[in-house]
């Protein structure tokens, strides 16, 4: 999805060509294996190895440039009021990329702050091209928390994972957490920060689901209702983040894990 997505495709598309050679491999060697032990015990009953060669053959990844964005248009640094409209207008699909009705569609982001760009424009315009499937990849593990120190993403209520659990806890009758959340962040504001460490409160509104519960959760929010295609959404873990940028230990935004008081402050005061 572009285009800040281009890095994380290419690594995605490396990992995924390297998959497929390992795969053609075991595939060839289970085919010589196969014709090895027939020509020495049963050479009536012999290994179609034309047939196995075009497997191994049509063993390939396909990649396509299916949507372009007009670079021009900077949707994620925009006023509210402004946003949705230019979003709607800056992605455009490459026609005859896709097979409509056989292909399911992988698309990369960087990440799902809101989720508005994915349910205003992406979605719709691939769901266009008639894919029977749109798998979309998050690079990033669910943004739950605001990011107090770069980026301001402090609306706590915007956050696509954030809204997904509190949805959760609304439709199974836990709405007593949130109140008791609100109290705790509240108190935790009256406090002055040199008065110790702080407990980040926020995180309980997560304590009750698994990560896949908040995804499918999201999924069902951020669906156009008029999107043919099923839709399925997959985040990175936090686990796997850290395994591939160890040098890089900042995971505040998806764990709640501030490291300095005033950052956890923030955070309370985000949803109070």
């Amino acid at each position: 999805i572009p285009n800040t997505a281009e890095l994380a495709y290419n690594g995605l598309v490396k990992e995924a060509q390297a998959e497929t050679a390992r795969r053609r491999t075991e595939l060839l060697k289970d085919v010589l294996d196969k014709q090895r032990g027939e020509n020495g015990a049963n050479a009536g009953n012999g290994i179609d190895i034309e047939e196995a060669l075009r497997r191994v053959g049509a063993m390939t990844v396909r990649t396509e440039k299916v949507v372009h964005k007009d670079a021009k248009i900077r949707t994620f640094i925009q006023e509210d009021s402004n946003r949705e409209s230019l979003t709607m207008h800056a992605y455009d699909v490459h026609y005859g990329t896709i097979r409509a009705g056989e292909d399911v569609l992988i698309a990369l982001d960087d990440s799902i702050v809101r989720g508005n760009t994915l349910k205003n424009a992406i979605l719709r315009t691939l769901d266009r091209l008639g894919p029977k499937r749109i798998i979309v990849l998050s690079s990033c593990p669910q943004i739950r928390y605001p990011d107090v120190y770069g980026i301001d993403m402090a609306k706590l209520g915007d956050l696509a994972a954030f809204r997904a659990a509190i949805t959760l806890l609304q439709e199974r009758g836990q709405q007593d957490i949130i109140t008791e959340v609100y109290r705790a962040c509240r108190a935790t504001l009256s406090r002055p920060l040199k008065s110790g460490d702080f407990v980040n409160h926020v995180r309980r509104i997560y304590g009750s689901f698994t990560a896949a519960e908040i995804s499918a959760k999201i999924v069902e929010q951020l669906t156009p209702p008029d999107i043919n295609a099923k839709i399925d959404v997959l985040f990175n873990t936090v686990e796997a983040l850290h395994e591939a940028m160890p040098e890089h230990s900042g995971d505040w935004y998806f764990t709640g894990h501030f490291p300095t008081p005033g950052g956890t402050k923030v955070c309370c005061r985000a949803f109070v």
